[in-house]
């Protein structure tokens, strides 16, 4: 079994994302042979689904189905061939928490634990691709996918790609990194057609994606539903061919969403190598032939109006993926399921992504000895999520609710009350009874703990009903629902001592309340063994380490998408204006306030940076700086480096992050941390000549907890 310390270790040196020890030449000079056997409607059949979650094999040949599950944080509960549940009671998979929980712990070894426990989990359960990490640039705080994504930062949600996708493959699974590209909202998604600078693509939403092909050695690749430049993105031939596979020289198989072909010769001809999905219209017996990618295209190449080249092309790159993960020989790892070690790392994400708002007059952590009373407040810290989301729903083993933490950990010389305060009713103003009687809790306690913020939908069928975090459907706005605001108020008023814990994918409007409460902890979804990590952040058991891997504007006015951008679009076109100004290279540029910065996060301890040096090596610098403990708890800071260019013939943004590494430390204890700046770090995209560029210059390099909390600056000057 392997524990989480082995994971962590294993993940410090990265190890090979091959599972078998064949060579690429070896590997192609097989699948040659095999691909020689196959006739053109059995190349056919492995290009498109066979069922909802699978795509052709060839069992004359002992080449099996490939089977696909979701999701990005955690294996989806079985389906039927095609959708209809299996009624197994050994399916209920390891929750972990969710993709911005993970971006949040800043931890990209941790990345490599969590993909460990996705790639066994999906190997246990005989699946071939988990249908994830997504990665997609947080651009909209409204965006219900954001939960699921990592950050608005692409140097962040590449560094924490990496880990993640080699932890799956290492599993003997391949990983698919999800939804190429610019599948930045969920509105519209099946309709709209983005339009952006060059720049910006290169800059911010590309970045990612290259790192998981080029460093994380990805072996599929997910399209969006949405177009790019005119062009639907999964047969777009510019993200497609031109960049994925020829300019960053992807190996694997890109599969479509479900549903996301609209054209048999633009998908073969522009880069789709399996289309997916289900016509729900033909259930309970969809003919998959009367695909795109079906019995179409056998007919095409028989008729010589398609080379059959193309097809083989698409059929090697399958097989390329049988052969990294082991699925044709059958010595892939057996994995396994739901054990302990699983479980400890979906606690350990949780406790480390977990992060810490605002703590003033030090009401956190809790002292047990001191502490008699706790009212519990708010339907969210008793609500299971796991089911939540749309097609991330996890059919969880167990899942301990915030409640339940609070109740195990308080024990029984802490009295705990619980009071709703709210409803879950899509469209429901506040219910003044429910208030009045959490309010009526919180002042005869000497705490009073809210949990609040946004929800799933309960299960897959009805997860839009309501749904503010989910698939298919944005947030109408940045205001909590179901009165919750009201709620907070009147238990601030009831009692000072309250502390505000926010479930959810990413930033509420805090402004009717933010200045009168003196504590606030962002606690995302954090998965199975949340509510026992929540526990232990607030007793003080766990020192929070999480910082925010985007920005919580004060209100959605803020947001750059909405300021200086487009958003969401009308039916036909959305043009991102907000260009390379996306998250805080908006606020810090243009001098905007945040509610919380990017990078933001508290600890019970408190450290000191210094000690800088900055020098030059070539085209690269190497930034070497102490960081100090200086308080009486043992806990962890995320130093962060940021590079900013004095003069570029093209405007650039105040700061961009490229460095960082999380430092744990003793109390009193120091450890000097050494970041190397490649070229890169100093580039940016002129998008003029068409080209990463290189300028002579000054550049501060600037390094701090935080994108406002700068606390040491050097210069280079190449």
């Amino acid at each position: 079994m392997m524990t989480i310390k082995k994971a962590l270790a294993i993940a410090s040196v990265f190890i090979s994302t091959n599972t078998v020890a064949q060579t690429d030449a070896a590997i192609n000079a097989k699948i040659d042979a095999l691909v020689k056997k196959m006739t053109v409607e059995e190349k056919v059949a492995m290009i498109h689904a066979s069922s909802s979650f699978t795509s052709g094999g060839v069992s004359r040949l002992g080449i099996p189905e490939l089977v696909m599950s979701d999701g990005p944080h955690g294996v989806r509960l079985e389906h039927g061939r095609d959708w209809n549940a299996d009624k197994i009671t050994t399916d209920a998979s390891t929750y972990l928490p969710t993709g911005v929980c993970l971006a949040a712990t800043w931890n990209p070894q941790l990345g490599y634990a969590y993909g460990s426990v996705l790639g066994s989990e999906a190997a246990y359960r005989g699946k071939d691709v988990i249908l994830g990490p997504g990665i997609n640039i947080i651009r909209t705080p409204l965006n219900g996918r954001n939960f699921e994504y990592q950050s608005e930062d692409p140097f962040l949600v590449s560094k924490m790609v990496v880990g993640y996708i080699k932890g799956v493959q290492d599993q003997g699974v391949a990983a698919c990194v999800k939804h190429y590209a610019l599948n930045n909202q969920e509105i519209l998604r099946n309709s709209i057609d983005v339009h952006l600078s060059e720049r910006a693509l290169r800059e911010i939403y590309l970045p990612g994606f290259k790192a998981a092909v080029q460093e994380g050695k990805v072996l599929t690749l997910m399209g969006s539903y949405n177009k790019v430049r005119g062009q639907w993105a999964t047969q777009n031939r510019y993200l497609m061919n031109d960049i994925l596979k020829k300019e960053w020289g992807f190996k694997g198989a890109v599969i479509s969403d479900w549903g996301a072909v609209h054209s048999t010769m633009q998908a073969l001809w522009n880069g789709c190598d399996i289309e997916m999905g289900t016509d729900l219209s033909m259930l309970p017996n969809p003919n998959y032939g009367k695909f795109f990618f079906g019995d179409t295209v056998t007919t095409m190449v028989k008729n010589g109006v398609v080379p059959e080249y193309l097809l083989d092309d698409k059929v090697k790159r399958i097989l390329y993926v049988m052969m990294k993960t082991s699925a044709l020989d059958g010595t892939r790892k057996k994995g396994q399921f739901n054990t302990k070690a699983h479980q400890e790392t979906a606690r350990k994400v949780a406790e480390e992504g977990i992060v810490l708002l605002k703590n003033e007059a030090s009401l956190l952590p809790l002292d047990k000895s001191k502490v008699k009373s706790i009212a519990v407040i708010g339907f969210n810290a008793e609500r299971p999520q796991a089911l939540g989301g749309g097609s991330s729903q996890i059919k969880a083993l167990y899942e301990i609710t915030p409640l339940q933490g609070i109740q195990s950990l308080a024990g029984n010389n802490i009295q705990i009350t619980y009071a709703p305060g709210y409803n879950i009713n899509r469209g429901a103003t506040a219910d003044q009874l429910s208030i009045n009687k959490a309010a009526e809790a919180a002042a005869n306690a000497d705490v009073a703990i809210v949990v609040g913020g946004w929800t799933h939908g309960y299960d897959y069928t009805v997860w839009k009903d309501n749904a503010y975090d989910a698939e298919d459907t944005d947030k109408p706005d940045m205001r909590m629902p179901f009165g919750q605001d009201q709620l907070i108020k009147a238990v601030l008023k009831a009692n000072p001592n309250t502390i505000v814990v926010l479930m959810g994918g990413g930033p509420i409007d805090m402004s009717e309340w933010v200045d009168q409460t003196k504590s606030i902890v962002q606690a995302w979804y954090p998965g199975m063994e949340g509510g026992n990590a929540l526990a232990k952040v607030l007793f003080g058991q766990i020192n929070p380490s999480g910082k925010l891997p985007m920005t919580f504007p004060k209100k959605l006015e803020d947001v750059p998408a909405h300021k200086l951008g487009q958003y969401p679009g009308d039916s036909v076109k959305v043009y991102y204006m907000d260009d390379i100004y996306v998250g805080y290279r908006y606020y810090d540029t243009y001098k905007v306030t945040p509610q919380f910065a990017f990078g933001h996060g508290l600890s019970y301890s408190s450290f000191e940076y210094s000690n800088l040096k900055v020098q030059k090596s070539g085209k690269s610098g190497t930034v070497t700086f102490t960081v100090r403990n200086t308080g009486k708890t043992a806990g962890a800071e995320v130093a962060q480096v940021y590079v900013k260019q004095e003069k570029s013939a093209l405007q650039r943004p105040e700061k961009e992050l490229k460095g960082f590494q999380k430092v744990f430390l003793q109390p009193g204890a120091s450890k000097t941390v050494t970041i190397t700046l490649n070229e890169e770090a100093f580039q940016y995209y002129n998008d003029v000549q068409s080209k990463w560029v290189s300028e002579a210059g000054a550049f501060q390099v600037l390094v701090g907890g935080a994108s406002n909390a700068i606390r040491l600056s050097g210069k280079l000057s190449f």
